[in-house]
């Protein structure tokens, strides 16, 4: 089990890691979840635009735990900036104003993940300027309005990393 156990690590390392993009996340919570997932799966978490809370914040750190030191964090005043510093990088967004399910996403490793605010998600002209990479997460009840953005980040990196046997 320990041979298998460091296969599936020195994979995810010399995998190109993967991207969360967080335009303008408001919850501190939230934010920190997320950094503990990127540091869990060696992912790159990217703040874009104005921030809803100071990256001192209390609630934002307990959420990270003490895992902050393994995060590979990066911020950026837009997403355009972002783009310009990957111009070859792939980038998805996710909504819940689209109907395409991320499941028919081909993830490859690098790709950037983007998720909008939590209040508002993500413009609509963005995803209009972007029809085939924008995705949703199903959800069948249809009963809720969306789910929560840690929730949503953590759904989609894992089919990402699954589907590019970053999983083992």
């Amino acid at each position: 089990m320990q041979a298998c156990q460091r296969e599936i690590v020195v994979y995810i390392l010399t995998m190109k890691p993967f991207n969360i993009v967080l335009i303008e996340p408001e919850i501190p919570p939230n934010t920190g979840n997320i950094a503990r997932l990127c540091a869990a799966t060696g992912t790159v978490l990217h703040l874009v635009g104005k921030l809803g809370f100071s990256l001192d914040d209390r609630y934002l750190k307990r959420a990270g735990l003490d895992y902050w030191e393994f995060v590979s964090l990066k911020q950026w005043p837009d997403l355009e900036a972002l783009q310009a510093a990957a111009p070859e990088g792939r980038f998805f967004y996710l909504s819940t104003k689209v109907e395409r399910s991320y499941l028919d996403a081909g993830f490859q490793p690098g790709d950037y993940i983007v998720f909008g605010k939590e209040t508002k998600g993500l413009p609509e002209d963005l995803l209009n300027a972007n029809k085939e990479t924008s995705f949703t997460i199903p959800m069948p009840a249809e009963k809720v309005r969306s789910l929560n953005l840690s929730t949503s980040a953590g759904i989609v990196l894992y089919e990402a990393l699954r589907q590019c046997g970053g999983l083992g």
